[in-house]
């Protein structure tokens, strides 16, 4: 008795399974392979990174507070591990899709590449068709394989019944009675039958073989694109920052309290926050860096290097910055030494003059190396404030995370309207003709910060012992100053707070208050009071659109 011992077609589900399989190896190799030829193009341009950078540009300004609020500074890799998530499933879905279309799935992921393609090319920052390039190379790459691993699985095909025949199931295959059966025609008499049978060992061999290339690839590609910041790096390590002509005044004496678990004064490089929507942060070579001035009313337009500027006259202030994203209590306000060159003179040398004066610019719009666009009035930042464009913080060149190689700040302004990192260009225009990146998601045109203040300790729900308790935190009012801070236990009358000493009023400004506290459940609430005299509202506001308001407070329970 002779036994077939030929490979048989694969039962439905275990086809779907293999067919679902193919689809992650190939939409795993899609990926790899992009990443390597956003190596030769540039690393924004890898499909991960441009479908995110599109994603955050067309994310409602409420579910970019929400990601802000419950992610923090992770939201970027959150938004960059939901989207492998995402294409994971898609391509599950593609290739259990191509166990039975083979074509169609295949042409799924070709889908993908293009979606991919136009999202790279529609970034602010786009250099050109040429970022579409990893996309589609990587979507060509995947559905071949995809194609290639299927077809290893044999063909997904029903036989027409015949006139006068009647099927039955042959190892769980349709056939019909008196017809050859994919086991008859095994022998010889059949391609229909052949092709039906899948190739148990070639599917092994290309499934592992894809998997290694394309973890290959993708390591090779990950490893190309980090070196090319490596110029940046060097750049940066040379930076020798000159004196300032204008140093900031040493901290007064009393203004950092020794009380534990207070914010620092000077918040360290590490600790200050970062909200921006780079998924990669850019890394620019300060040799290669260039600025453009240009627009209204500027007579003498320039183009300036970053050895320009350290040649300028530089200054050196204390300068505490806040997002507009930080909520009541929230942690996104820090405090630096910052050091550049003043901005109001640069200005000024290139013939520009505020609106106050009759200039015909009322708008600055600093646009960034990642296509950012931030809108500044031209009166504030000329108005006798220290704006500058920063090349140094906390003694240090400015780290790439923060800005390097030049950065703009306004003290007194929402970062949104003033903090333009990574800058390349700037502006002169009119509110009326250009909407800046945010404000074209309803966020406000202008946006002073408000006047604000927020208990550092005890911590919310903290368990403090009977007695006398330190109750301490920070206030801001940049380019205002704090007055005044006041704390209330539970519904009981204000009581002021002990100020430290004030630095500027650009910086923020500690506080203590000492309370007896007795056993049981207490609120915990901070106000203050700037320097022109306007006391913090009790009023809550969302941070859209223009900053969050309302007093702070904090639960605890006194053992």
């Amino acid at each position: 008795m002779d036994l077939d011992v030929r490979p048989q077609p694969l039962p439905g589900i275990t086809r779907l399974s293999l067919g679902a399989l193919s689809g992650l190896l190939a939409g795993y190799a899609a990926i790899a392979v992009a990443e390597l030829v956003s190596a030769a193009v540039r690393p924004e341009s890898g499909p991960v990174i441009a479908v995110g950078g599109a994603a955050i540009d067309r994310t409602p300004p409420g579910v970019k507070d929400w990601a802000i609020r419950n992610f923090g500074t992770n939201d970027k890799l959150v938004l960059q591990l939901g989207i492998l998530a995402v294409l994971t499933v898609l391509a599950l879905v593609l290739g259990a899709l191509a166990a039975r279309w083979r074509v169609i799935g295949s042409a799924g992921v070709l889908a993908f590449g293009v979606v991919g393609a136009a999202a790279a090319t529609s970034r602010p920052d786009s250099t050109g068709l040429g970022d579409a390039l990893p996309s589609v190379v990587g979507a060509v790459v995947g559905a071949g394989l995809l194609y290639l691993l299927i077809g290893r699985l044999g063909t997904h095909r029903a036989r027409a019944e015949q006139p006068g025949e009647r099927t039955e199931t042959v190892d769980g295959v349709s056939t019909a009675a008196g017809a050859p059966s994919d086991r008859a025609t095994a022998s010889g008499t059949g391609d229909e039958a052949e092709d039906s049978r899948w190739d148990r060992r070639g599917f092994i061999v290309a499934a592992t073989a894809a998997a290694a290339a394309s973890t290959g690839a993708g390591l090779a590609g990950r490893a190309l694109n980090g070196s090319q910041g490596q110029d940046a790096v060097a750049s940066r390590a040379k930076v020798v920052i000159p004196a300032p002509s204008s140093s900031a005044a040493p901290v007064p004496r009393g203004a950092a309290l020794r009380i534990k678990d207070i914010s620092p004064f000077m918040t360290p490089d590490g600790d200050f926050y970062r909200v921006d929507t780079a998924l990669v942060v850019p890394k620019v070579d300060a040799t290669s860096w260039r600025l453009r001035i240009h627009g209204k009313g500027v007579t003498r337009e320039r183009t300036l290097s970053f050895d320009d500027l350290l040649r300028m006259p530089l200054i050196e202030r204390d300068i505490t910055l806040t997002c507009v994203s930080n909520e009541v209590g929230g942690p996104y306000v820090g405090n630096a030494r910052w050091i550049g060159v003043r901005l109001a003179d640069l200005l000024t040398e290139c013939g520009v003059r505020p609106p106050s004066k009759g200039g015909p610019a009322d708008q600055l719009v600093a646009r960034s190396v990642d296509g950012m666009t931030i809108g500044s009035p031209v009166d504030d930042v000329m108005d006798g404030r220290d704006a500058m464009l920063a090349l140094g913080m906390n003694g240090r060149p400015l780290p790439f995370e923060h800005g390097f190689p030049v950065r703009m700040l306004v003290p007194g302004l929402y970062g949104y309207v003033s903090a333009c990192k990574w800058i390349k260009d700037i502006e002169l225009t009119t509110f009326d003709a250009y909407d800046a990146y945010w404000v074209e998601r309803d966020w406000a045109r202008k946006a002073p910060i408000k006047t604000e203040s927020r208990i550092d300790t005890p911590k919310p729900f903290g368990r403090p012992k009977a007695g006398t308790v330190m109750v301490a935190g920070v206030a801001w009012a940049q380019h205002r100053g704090i007055d005044k801070v006041e704390v209330r236990v539970d519904d009981g009358p204000w009581e002021e707070a002990r100020l430290a000493a004030e630095d500027t009023r650009d910086t923020w400004r500690q506080w203590s208050y000492e309370w007896t506290a007795a056993k049981g459940g207490h609120t915990l609430t901070v106000r203050a009071t700037d320097r022109t005299g306007e006391t913090q509202t009790e009023k809550r506001a969302p941070t859209i659109p223009d900053g969050a308001s309302g007093w702070h407070s904090v639960v605890v329970t006194v053992d």
